[in-house]
């Protein structure tokens, strides 16, 4: 069987003169939760919506599970679960009535009780759409995203608008599916949840792919070691005891921040450097740790902290 569940070689996306997705390529595995991430505008709704067959590619190949997302169409719907950000439900479906159509379009469905058990839902059974909050108009949208049992689940800002608890519920829920084998394509603006849920992460901006692998090797190298101390230290000590490459700043309210360029990140060595020079000028190091490098850090180093108009 094909390990990937999508790949996207090459894709161009044009709206007029405006190129939306510019030879973008990337792969999402099966069994594993792939993050497309990026700034407003920078193409992941295109490229989303070609992988799920509503828009056609300019140029460049796209296969899901295998097959092309239009041609196959047919084919590819019982196995391909969708949650949109918004739409897509009756305003007067009740949420129990809704998800048991679902049910009834897919030969091995989930349990629609299950479902709405699980995700919080079941008090708000007989509600119709409308009438539901924002987050349980969410959670139930990825309930029918999911119901068929897909192979392949593209979900868009998942957890938008939930609250902590049913966020969590949203998240072990995604957790099973990975268990489960189900391939799951993830868009959202929250890179703690990005962070959390994604085996891989595909970070896309101006339409071309700027980032693309496991999550853990993007985020590696915490480059920062911090530590209270008294404040307004003389420094320049362990400034020249430092490794090359390394430096030593202070901070209002005795805040020192150690950071070195090793590509690795902060060493043991480094470590042992620094806390020798304490012991040595009677310093006692508070609080001392390794500042991880984050998503969130990686995303704004590639993307940049300017807003954008779109």
């Amino acid at each position: 069987m094909d390990t990937a569940a999508v790949e996207v070689t090459g894709l161009v996306k044009r709206y007029g003169d405006t190129t939306a997705v510019a030879d973008l390529s990337f792969t999402a595995p099966r069994g594993a939760v792939t993050a497309l991430l990026g700034p407003n505008g920078a193409g992941k709704t295109s490229t989303i919506e070609v992988c799920e067959g509503f828009r056609r590619a300019d140029a460049g190949r796209v296969r899901v599970l295998g097959l092309d997302p239009v041609r196959d169409a047919r084919a590819l719907k019982p196995r391909v679960g969708v949650m949109l950000q918004s739409g897509g439900v009756p305003t007067g479906a009740r949420a129990g009535e809704w998800l048991r159509l679902m049910a009834a379009f897919h030969a091995d469905p989930v349990p629609p009780g299950l479902l709405l058990e699980r995700l919080g839902l079941t008090s708000a059974a007989r509600t119709p759409f409308r009438r539901l909050s924002g987050g349980q108009q969410q959670r139930l949208s990825l309930a029918a995203a999911v119901i068929g049992r897909p192979e392949l689940v593209f979900l868009d800002e998942p957890t938008a608008g939930l609250d902590p608890q049913a966020r969590i519920a949203a998240w072990e829920l995604v957790g099973d599916l990975r268990s489960a084998g189900v391939g799951v394509v993830l868009t959202t603006h929250y890179m703690e949840e990005a962070e959390r849920l994604a085996d891989h992460v595909v970070i896309i901006d101006h339409g071309r792919v700027v980032a693309d692998g496991p999550t853990g090797e993007l985020t590696r190298g915490g480059r920062e070691l911090r530590f209270r101390a008294v404040s307004d230290l003389d420094v320049s000590g362990l400034t020249a005891a430092l490794p090359p490459g390394c430096s030593v700043a202070g901070h209002p309210g005795g805040q020192y921040v150690v950071t070195t360029a090793d590509p690795e990140g902060v060493g043991p060595g480094l470590v042992a450097t620094v806390t020798t020079w304490c012991a040595a000028n009677d310093v006692l190091p508070e609080d001392l740790r390794v500042h991880r490098r984050t998503l969130e850090d990686v995303f704004l180093e590639l993307t940049g902290r300017d807003l954008r108009d779109s």
